[in-house]
């Protein structure tokens, strides 16, 4: 029999507004390819205040949900997805709660002292609800929940401590791990946003909510780990790789993120499974803009994001300046790099090489000046005023600020070669995306980034077991990237039309989910 599925998260790029990251690609692309193999699927995320922007909207349900010491009242609303599929289904509940840091405002951002304070508070309300509403049924005849990232795991915890949520301990859970970076860890009392303050009076044993670093608080992403029935990773390699502790200050690695241990049992009790989340390939693909479409389209939607603040921001004033000095001609190579300017994906670009050198100078000498280097993304404020600061002093590195599908989708197609050095990558969705597109990467062979390219097949890679030779390798895979591009153009094309014909498909992850996630035994 094929399961009604619940996938419960704190994105959905089906739904307009729904995305910041990866999760959002996943609740968009997932559910299709699991209703092609029939089952049917349910989709919930909080409405961020968000409700006027959707579409067709149908009351589901009034949720009145104990919170706080106190009853709160969430509704449930039926809303259409960007794409209508009778088999899936598109859910969101709203409560002023869902929006505390603005409206459409996914992720809040706290400050260093109380980290996911605002959040952890917000989702905890919405996993409340959650489970209100299994257990009134009035999302159907659920089978399976699939519960996504931190966001999603008190679900977990409501399900097997809480006494009102009793008839969901039959119902099969399973959990994703997206990002092991972000847990969600908050106190277990002694504040408004902790566990205690959530569900006063709930019974739990410490030891199966304690963070194992910080035993007085309580991780949700533990919670998950220990309490799903199976739990996922999105790629192999990252479900070998966070087995391992982490040596983040040493080599630069990043392993369990102290959560190795609670992962080793779940790997021992064969509940730990690793494979990778898909690409959608349309048909036909986007045509390759030509070099005057892209500098428009890049001088238009930098002017865009420097107007939305009341003072021009140093990124977008040099980006306007390196923009201007571009003319007609494209440059005889071109590097992309897209994605969020975090220490995960372009800390190593800051490191120093053995020359004592950001390995980020290395690659603008390696490609010269006549090319360019054009990095779209934003995130972190000092990294993005290191990435600046760059750009004003070299000219052929391009920082644009912000982030465009279009724009993004356009870089795809334009550059020679794609830039992806994280540090390390659960899946990664760019790196396929530019492959998507015929152009060859380089990458950091960490996670899913080692699983979907295969240096001198259909792209390039570099290791190291240190920051220092991680610097290095990524420099010295660019210096033979760039001399078998210019000295040996038939074996460039060969790597080219590899990386454009490898598939990564959602119909395959949508088996992987069905045979070894959603069917018990």
């Amino acid at each position: 029999m094929t399961p009604h599925v619940l996938m419960v998260a704190a994105e959905n790029d089906a739904l307009p507004g729904g995305k910041v990251g990866g999760i959002g690609d996943v609740l968009r692309d997932l559910p299709p390819a699991l209703a092609e193999l029939g089952c049917r699927v349910t989709v919930v995320t909080p409405a961020y205040g968000r409700l006027a922007d959707l579409r067709q909207l149908r009351h589901l349900a009034v949720l009145e949900v104990a919170f706080r010491g106190q009853r709160s009242s969430v509704e449930a609303v039926e809303v259409a997805g960007k794409e209508q599929l009778p088999q899936v289904r598109h859910i969101v509940f709203d409560h002023a709660d869902f929006s505390p840091c603005g409206r459409g405002v996914i992720y809040c951002n706290d400050p260093p002292e109380r980290p996911f304070a605002t959040d952890a508070s917000k989702y905890a309300l919405f996993n409340a609800a959650v489970a209100e509403a299994m257990k009134q049924g009035c999302l159907g005849d659920i089978n399976v929940v699939h519960l996504h990232d931190w966001h999603a795991a008190i679900v977990l915890l409501l399900r097997k401590c809480h006494p009102a949520y009793r008839k969901l301990r039959p119902l099969r859970c399973v959990y994703t791990l997206h990002n092991l970076a972000l847990q969600g860890v908050r106190p277990l009392r002694g504040d408004p946003s902790a566990l205690e303050s959530w569900f006063p009076g709930l019974r739990y044993p410490k030891a199966l909510v304690a963070d194992p670093r910080w035993p007085d608080c309580i991780n949700p992403m533990a919670v998950g780990i220990r309490l799903a029935d199976a739990v996922h990773t999105v790629s192999p390699s990252y479900c070998d790789e966070i087995l391992r502790p982490s040596d983040v200050a040493g080599a630069g690695y990043y392993g369990g993120e102290g959560l190795e241990a609670d992962l080793v049992v779940a790997r021992a009790e064969g509940r730990l499974h690793g494979f990778l989340n898909g690409c959608d390939y349309p048909d036909p693909l986007a045509p390759v803009p030509q070099w005057s479409s892209l500098l428009e389209l890049m001088r238009t939607e930098n002017l865009r994001w420097a107007a939305a603040r009341a003072q021009v921001g140093g990124a977008h004033f040099v980006a306007h300046v390196r923009l201007g000095e571009l003319n007609t001609k494209r440059p005889p190579i071109i590097l992309s790099s897209v994605g969020r300017v975090t220490a995960q994906k372009v800390r190593l670009l800051a490191e120093s090489a053995s020359d004592g050198r950001p390995a980020l100078e290395g690659v603008l000498d390696a490609i010269g000046d006549d090319a360019l280097l054009v990095m779209l993304g934003s995130g972190d404020p000092a990294l993005e005023q290191f990435l600046a600061t760059m750009s004003a002093r070299r000219r052929n590195l391009l920082f644009l600020c912000g982030y465009s599908d279009a724009l993004s989708q356009a870089l795809y197609g334009a550059g020679d070669l794609f830039l992806m050095p994280s540090s390390f990558e659960p899946c990664g969705i760019s790196q396929m995306l530019a492959m998507r597109a015929g152009q060859p990467c380089l990458v950091h062979l960490v996670g899913g980034l080692k699983d979907t390219v295969k240096p001198g097949i259909n792209g390039f890679g570099f290791d190291g077991k240190s920051l220092v030779q991680q610097a290095d390798g990524l420099l010295d895979a660019l210096a033979d990237a760039l001399a078998l591009r210019a000295n040996h153009p038939r074996r460039w094309s060969t790597i080219r039309k590899a990386a454009a014909r490898a598939r990564f498909l959602w119909r395959s992850n949508a088996e992987n989910c069905l045979n070894l996630l959603y069917r018990a035994g």
